[in-house]
């Protein structure tokens, strides 16, 4: 961009040259929510017992694709309701569950969504499960639905000045750019035998772990595993087994144009998982399905011009504060969060818990910050008169230790994965610990002043033109630059005139102000 100015003298045209360039950050944060509604009727197969009593229906989000257009976000899913229940027969532990698929559309705030990264979570409002007949369940509630964005912004920036007697301060500034942000629904399989057949299968839960991610020709390598655990049993009643299979994964990922140098993440979140019987006595097969989540970045580092004058000229400038974000750190973090309370019945006989944890935020604590959040326990237990209970029971996960700043200064993107749970009880007591792994990215956020515009104006007219030089008395903290400017000098000749090599004054000093051009 050239800015064409003449001087009064000379009557030449001479041209103040600005380079611009374009720098990138995940610059607008948009939360938005969504209902969605849990209305079903879920009919119990004849291969399973007869409803005795409800125990408690779990809805799990498992989210599919998550596309922005026109300023709307739309998300495909489905709602994953599992519902526990007592046989009448032999009251035995159950399980039976239904997919709820879904599309919902959430608007946005204004901005330039052409590069974003959207993390979707979410709660269950209420819920009212209840046994219409020995057959039919019936499920009326809502679940909220919510979707963090984080779209790019493309800042655009002065980089440098020339000519026209310009003089200007430039700022190093180091940034990521975002080069994907993919999460894709992957499968895996792997042959499983159990030691005894399982009658039911009551849970699987898993923790995903990627072991290896590579860039090789426009396309992500991402190798790992997912460490499953089954819930089971063998025979009637409320009795239960659990086993473990490692179910290996390979994926490729297209990323076409993706320089093989830049950084990248992945972290797989189990969603789903069957077992189907194998040919073989005893054997089964395995189906794990998973969200796979790849991020993408590249460092990137430029300078730009903070301040400037002329040394010729009236110089007329205006600022734009500038956002930037920096890989603060990646996430494989395990946090150790306990909870209790009083049971019901004294004398009831804990059978297993279930924990499911929320997505977490970003809170400050003291003069720092800690990234925490939300989980729900959920108890089942036989009483004393031969039926099931839930307990449920909430309680908040932190990972420690907090960060210094404020949350306005982090982004974070992470997935928490229940990894252990033990639940103890004494007397009519109960105490749980459980263990909750985050896998992630946490980006630092700064905000800093550069240039935005540039105008050169008349030519500076000396006051005193028979000054050939200044003496300035300068105090601790003041900067060259600032003193070069008030007097429309140039500051690398006073850095020369004083013999100094730091643009800031450290102690208080007498300085020489050289003649201005």
């Amino acid at each position: 961009i050239y800015m064409g100015l003449e001087t009064r003298e000379r009557g030449e045209k001479m041209e103040l040259k600005v380079f611009r360039d374009s720098l990138a950050a995940m610059g607008s944060l948009c939360e938005t929510k969504a209902e969605l509604p849990v209305e079903a009727e879920i009919l119990i197969p004849d291969y399973l017992p007869q409803v005795f009593k409800i125990i408690k229906c779990f809805v799990y989000l498992v989210p599919l694709q998550k596309q922005i257009t026109a300023g709307r976000l739309t998300v495909d899913g489905y709602l994953r309701c599992v519902v526990y229940y007592q046989a009448e027969e032999d009251q035995s532990l159950c399980q039976t569950e239904q997919k709820l698929p879904f599309t919902r559309a959430m608007d946005l705030s204004e901005g330039d969504y052409s590069g974003y990264s959207v993390q979707v979570g979410g709660q269950l409002e209420y819920l009212n499960c209840r046994a219409v007949n020995q057959r039919r369940v019936d499920l009326r509630g809502a679940y909220a639905l919510s979707a963090r964005v984080a779209c790019r912004t493309d800042q655009e920036v002065i980089t440098a000045l020339a000519d026209c007697g310009i003089e200007q301060r430039m700022e190093s500034v180091e940034g990521v750019k975002c080069l994907a942000s993919l999460d894709k629904m992957i499968t895996a399989e792997e042959q499983l035998q159990f030691a005894q057949p399982p009658q039911a299968i009551l849970d699987v839960a898993g923790v995903g772990q990627v072991e290896d991610v590579k860039l090789i020709s426009g396309k992500a390598v991402v190798k790992g595993a997912i460490q499953v655990s089954l819930l089971y049993r063998t025979g009637p009643g409320y009795q239960m087994e659990q086993t473990q299979q490692r179910v290996p994964f390979n994926q490729i990922l297209d990323l076409e144009g993706v320089p093989e140098d830049s950084e990248c993440f992945a972290a797989a979140e189990l969603t789903g998982c069957t077992v189907m019987a194998a040919a073989q006595e005893g054997g089964h097969t395995i189906t794990a399905t998973a969200a796979l989540h790849l991020r993408v970045w590249r460092k990137n580092e430029c300078y730009l011009v903070s301040d400037a004058f002329s040394t010729q000229f009236e110089t007329q400038v205006s600022s734009q504060r500038i956002l930037t974000e920096q890989m603060f750190q990646t996430i494989s973090q395990e946090c150790e969060a306990q909870t209790g309370g009083t049971l019901p019945d004294e004398e009831a006989q804990i059978i297993h818990c279930f924990v499911l944890p929320g997505l977490p935020e970003l809170t400050a604590v003291g003069q720092g910050v800690q990234l925490s959040g939300r989980a729900s326990a959920h108890v089942f237990c036989m009483n004393s008169l031969g039926e099931i209970d839930c307990y449920d029971k909430s309680f908040e996960y932190t990972l420690s230790p907090p960060w210094p700043g404020s949350p306005e200064e982090y982004r974070c993107e992470c997935w928490p994965t229940v990894t252990d749970i033990d639940v103890r009880k004494n007397g009519a007591e109960m105490t749980l610990s459980a263990r909750i792994r985050l896998d992630g990215l946490v980006f630092k956020r700064s905000w800093q002043t550069a240039l935005e515009q540039v105008e050169c104006g008349e030519v500076l007219e000396q006051p005193e033109p028979d000054i050939a030089l200044r003496i300035y008395y300068a105090a601790p903290g003041e900067d060259v630059f600032e003193i070069a400017k008030r007097y429309h000098v140039s500051p690398a000749a006073m850095l020369k005139s004083n013999q100094l090599e730091d643009t800031r004054i450290t102690q208080a000093a007498r300085l020489l102000v050289p003649a201005s051009v």
